[in-house]
C-alpha cells in the first residue's frame, strides 16, 4: 500500500471543484490522486454478503456510470462495495475507496489488491484515521459518513433491513440524492432498500435513473461498441435469443449447449449489457433504435 499523506479539509474541497467537504473530520488521509473528486461522485453501498445478482448489479451500474463521467465512491468493503469499485475500474473510471481503518491497519486484508489496483489506476484510497489506527466497529459508520460526505448521490444496492449501507443513506438523507434498487418482496437481502423506497428514496432501476437525479442526463456516453460474442456459446445463446425472449429451459434447448456453458454465457452476455433479464429465469436481448435508444427486443 502507498504510504499515505494527510490533505486538509481545505484541499480536497478544492480537488471536489468548490463543493463543500461536509463531514467533522479536518481533513482525510490520502493514497493515491484526488482528481476523481471533481467529478461528480456517486457512492455505491450494500451488504457485504452480496448474491450473485448484487454484485452483478453493482458492477453494471458502477461500470455505466463511470463510463458516464462519473466517480464512483465506496468503502473498499466486501461484497457490493467491492464489486462497485471493480465495475469503475473494468470502464477505465476514477474509483475512490474509503477505509475504517488506518492505511497501515488496511481492513479487510481481502480487498488490500484490490486498493493496490485502485491506486494504479489513479484513484485513491482514503481514510479519516492516521495510518497505524486499527479498525474498530464504530469506526465504520464514521466512515459511512466520509463516504456519503464525498459524494453527490448515494445509490443503495441490495442492503438488508440492519445494513451499514442504511447508515451511509441516513447521512446523505436531506442532502443529496439517496436511490435504492427495488427487488422481490420476500427476500431479506433488499428489505433495507424496499424500506428506503418506502420512505422517500428514489427507485432505481436502470444507472440512467442516477444520473437523473444528479441532473446529468444531457451528458452522452460514448457509444458502446457492437457486442462481439466472446466464445461460440455466447454466440448460440444470442442466436436463439434472435426471435424474442426465452426462458432458460428454453435457451438451453434451442442453443444446443450444456446448462452451465449457457449460464456462463448468458453471465457474461448481460455484464457486457448484450441482453436482459426477465423475472427469475428468463432472458431478452437488448437491441438499439435508431435513434439510439436502447430497447429489450
Amino acid at each position: 500500500m502507498q504510504e499515505p499523506t494527510f490533505e486538509s479539509r481545505e484541499r480536497i474541497e478544492a480537488a471536489r471543484a468548490g463543493r463543500a467537504f461536509e463531514a467533522a473530520a479536518r481533513g482525510l488521509w490520502c493514497a493515491g490522486s484526488l482528481e476523481g473528486l471533481g467529478r461528480s461522485c456517486v457512492a455505491i453501498v450494500g451488504t457485504r454478503a452480496a448474491t450473485p445478482y448484487g454484485r452483478r448489479l453493482a458492477h453494471g451500474f458502477a461500470a455505466e456510470l463511470g463510463r458516464s463521467g462519473c466517480c464512483i465512491v465506496s468503502g473498499l468493503a466486501l461484497g457490493i462495495d467491492a464489486a462497485a469499485h471493480e465495475g469503475a475500474l473494468e470502464a477505465g473510471a476514477p474509483t475512490i475507496g474509503i477505509l475504517g481503518s488506518g492505511h497501515r491497519c488496511f481492513f479487510p486484508p481481502r480487498n488490500l489488491g484490490l486498493a493496490e489496483r485502485i491506486l494504479a489506476a489513479e484513484g485513491a484510497d482514503l481514510s479519516p484515521y492516521p495510518p497505524d489506527q486499527a479498525a474498530l466497529p464504530w469506526q465504520f459508520l464514521e466512515r459511512n459518513g466520509v463516504v456519503a460526505a464525498l459524494s453527490d448521490a448515494v445509490l443503495v444496492v441490495e442492503a438488508p433491513a440492519r445494513s451499514g449501507a442504511l447508515n451511509t443513506a441516513s447521512w446523505a438523507a436531506g442532502r443529496i440524492p439517496v436511490l435504492a434498487v427495488p427487488g422481490d418482496v420476500d427476500r431479506k437481502h433488499v428489505a433495507g432498500c424496499l424500506a428506503l423506497i418506502r420512505d422517500g428514496a428514489t427507485l432505481a432501476r436502470a444507472p440512467s435513473d442516477v444520473l437523473e437525479a444528479l441532473g446529468r442526463l444531457n451528458i452522452v456516453a460514448p457509444a458502446r461498441p457492437a457486442q462481439v460474442p466472446r466464445d461460440a456459446a455466447s454466440a448460440s445463446v444470442l442466436l436463439a435469443l434472435e426471435s424474442g425472449p426465452l426462458d432458460f429451459d428454453r435457451i438451453v434447448a434451442e442453443s444446443g449447449i450444456s446448462a452451465s456453458a449457457a449460464l456462463a454465457a448468458l453471465s457474461w452476455l448481460e455484464l457486457e449489457g448484450a441482453i436482459e433479464s426477465r423475472g427469475a429465469t428468463a432472458y431478452a436481448r437488448v437491441g438499439v433504435l435508431p435513434g439510439g435508444e436502447e430497447h429489450a427486443r
